[in-house]
């Protein structure tokens, strides 16, 4: 099997290990702390914020990218086999993405506002005065958005452009996160978010397809498609609709952000239903890693024809 697809298991492996190791030299924290150190939208002359945004996207680009580009670049293949799967891994966040939202549903089971403070760390709506189905909502509209920004852009870049073109999408995801809001940080963060929906944009509909093979197997393939037809343009921007609509018609459950959207039919609560949202994100998931193995095993004899 080539390199890459070695890489790719290693790092799978990790990630299914360890998960997130929760340190301040993980290297989205610390591109994170850059991030706030220049995205201050109070540091710039309101006339001079979107050129700002810009410059320091590429500059925060940049600064992610380098290491990433060095190791492929320079380092022998041992050294690269050993230290590549875990750059690779720091790129996305499969494991964790499901912790965060089990965190949120044993919160809930605790009481004491626990679960709205666990779905608070997900999300950036107010959810201190949600109920306890609207917190659920919030924390699995995460994990169905995230299926996407978290798993499979990451590792469509990488595919595309190696472990820089996964770093790439990392930096402007995580900029996109930080700064892509309509508030005082509008201006700056313009480019942020245009860039991450640009770059987010093929994946979201890979991740479309994967989610349709995935329901079709279960049986569901046609609720979940007449959701993403009804539905997935409620969600502001032109991405994040669409797995949540899929997810949210299949397993037969509603998002609702309050006073914002509600995306698919409620047939079941999400108490019930928050399963099913975890298994559709692991089965889009092994599907498309299955996909990625078999495109890196077959690559060098296309190339060679």
């Amino acid at each position: 099997m080539p390199l890459a697809g070695i890489i790719l298991i290693l790092a799978v492996f990790l990630d299914r290990a360890v998960g997130d190791p929760h340190t301040p030299y993980h290297p989205v924290a610390l591109i994170g702390r850059f991030i706030g150190w220049w995205g201050r939208p109070s540091a710039y002359r309101h006339s001079f914020q979107r050129g700002a945004g810009v410059i320091f996207w590429c500059a925060t680009v940049a600064l992610a990218v380098i290491p990433f580009l060095l190791l492929e670049w320079h380092a022998p293949w041992w050294l690269y086999l050993l230290i590549a799967p875990v750059f690779l891994k720091s790129t996305f966040a499969w494991r964790s993405l499901e912790e965060h939202a089990l965190s949120v549903e044993e919160g809930l089971s605790r009481g004491g506002g626990e679960g709205q403070k666990a779905a608070g760390m997900m999300v950036s709506r107010n959810t201190a005065l949600l109920s306890d189905e609207e917190v659920r909502s919030a924390a699995y509209e995460s994990a169905a958005e995230n299926l996407v920004d978290s798993i499979i852009a990451p590792l469509f870049w990488f595919l595309l452009l190696g472990l820089p073109g996964a770093a790439m999408y990392r930096a402007a995801n995580t900029m996109d996160a930080m700064l892509g809001y309509r508030d005082d940080r509008e201006r700056l963060g313009w480019f942020a978010a245009r860039a991450d929906d640009i770059l987010s944009y093929i994946p979201a509909r890979i991740t479309g397809c994967l989610l349709l093979l995935w329901f079709t197997a279960r049986r569901r393939g046609r609720e979940a498609l007449a959701i993403l037809l009804r539905d997935a343009g409620k969600r502001p921007g032109f991405n994040g609709g669409i797995p949540m609509a899929l997810i949210a018609g299949g397993c037969g459950i509603r998002f609702e952000k309050p006073g914002s959207y509600r995306i698919g039919d409620s047939t079941r609560s999400l108490e019930d239903g928050g399963r099913c949202v975890i298994g559709a994100v692991g089965g889009a998931t092994v599907i498309f890693l299955f996909i990625l193995l078999i495109l890196t095993f077959l690559a060098p004899f296309i190339i060679s024809n």
